[in-house]
C-alpha cells in the first residue's frame, strides 16, 4: 500500500504572517496540542524591542532567552483563534497533519500525509480557491516505512481520556504492571489510591482501550509497507509437531 507525501506553502492572513515577513530572520514553529497552542521563535541574532513586544502579544511566555547567541522564545496560547483553520481542512479532505508548522518570510510551510493521491490533489485543489499556494513537494512513500517523526504528537494518543484514567495509566506504568513478569497486581496498584480495586481497575481499562484506539490509525502508518504476517510464522512454528 502507498502513501502520499505533500509539502506546501501558503500565503494568508494569520496572526504569524506580519511578523515572519517583516522580520525574515525569525523561525516560527507552532505546534496544536489539545486545548492551546505551543509556538517556539527562534533567530540567529538579537531582535529589536519592537519585535520582542509583538511577540509578547502572541500569547503567554513559557520561555524566552536573548543574548548573543539569538532569540529563542516559547509561548502559549488558546485554541479560540484556530477554528475553522486549515488544519481542520486537511481532516476533511483524509490528510494527516504533520506538525510543526513552521513561519518563514510570510509563508506558512505545511506536510500532509494521505493514504489515497486524490485526498491529497482534492486538499490542494481547496487551498487554492481561496490562498495563495506553492506546492514544494508530492511524492509517493512505497519503498520505506514512514518515519516515526512523521506521526502526529504524541498528546494526540491521549485525547478523550479523562484525569483519573491517565492517573491510572500512569500508576500502572510507573509500579511496573506491564513488565513481564508483572511487579506489582491491580490489588497492590489499588492500594495505593483512594478508590476501590474495582473502580481503580475501570478507569485503568478505559484508559488502556481509549489508547489502544488512538494507536490504532499510526500503527497502520507505521505497518503499511510490512510484508506478509509475521504473527503467522511463529504460530506455525509453535504448530510443528516435535520429532
Amino acid at each position: 500500500m502507498s502513501l502520499y507525501e505533500a509539502s506546501f506553502r501558503v500565503r494568508h492572513e494569520c496572526p504569524y504572517r506580519e511578523i515572519s515577513e517583516r522580520n525574515p530572520e525569525l523561525t516560527i514553529r507552532e505546534w496544536y496540542l489539545d486545548d492551546c497552542q505551543v509556538v517556539e521563535i527562534t533567530a540567529p541574532d538579537v531582535p529589536d524591542a519592537d519585535v520582542l513586544d509583538r511577540i509578547d502579544d502572541i500569547g503567554m511566555v513559557l520561555h524566552e532567552s536573548v543574548d548573543e547567541s539569538g532569540l529563542h522564545v516559547v509561548t502559549q496560547s488558546c485554541l479560540c483563534s484556530l477554528e475553522g483553520s486549515i488544519v481542520e481542512r486537511f481532516e476533511e479532505h483524509n490528510c494527516l497533519y504533520q506538525p510543526p508548522t513552521i513561519h518563514r518570510q510570510g509563508w506558512e510551510h505545511y506536510t500532509v500525509i494521505a493514504f489515497d493521491d486524490a485526498d491529497v490533489r482534492a486538499l490542494l485543489q481547496d487551498l487554492e480557491d481561496d490562498r495563495e499556494i506553492e506546492v514544494l513537494s508530492k511524492t509517493s512513500i512505497e519503498q520505506d516505512p514512514v518515519p516515526h517523526s512523521m506521526l502526529a504528537p504524541v498528546d494526540r494518543l491521549f485525547e478523550g481520556l479523562t484525569d483519573r484514567q491517565l492517573a491510572a495509566l500512569r500508576l500502572a506504568l510507573e509500579r511496573g504492571y506491564y513488565e513481564q513478569p508483572r511487579r506489582t497486581s491491580l490489588r497492590e496498584l489499588a492500594a495505593q489510591t483512594d478508590v476501590a480495586r474495582s473502580t481503580y481497575e475501570e478507569h485503568l481499562r478505559k484508559a488502556e482501550n481509549k489508547l489502544l484506539t488512538s494507536a490504532g490509525e499510526f500503527l497502520r502508518l507505521v505497518t503499511a509497507q510490512s510484508t506478509g504476517d509475521p504473527l503467522s510464522v511463529e504460530q506455525g512454528r509453535s504448530e510443528r509437531p516435535a520429532d
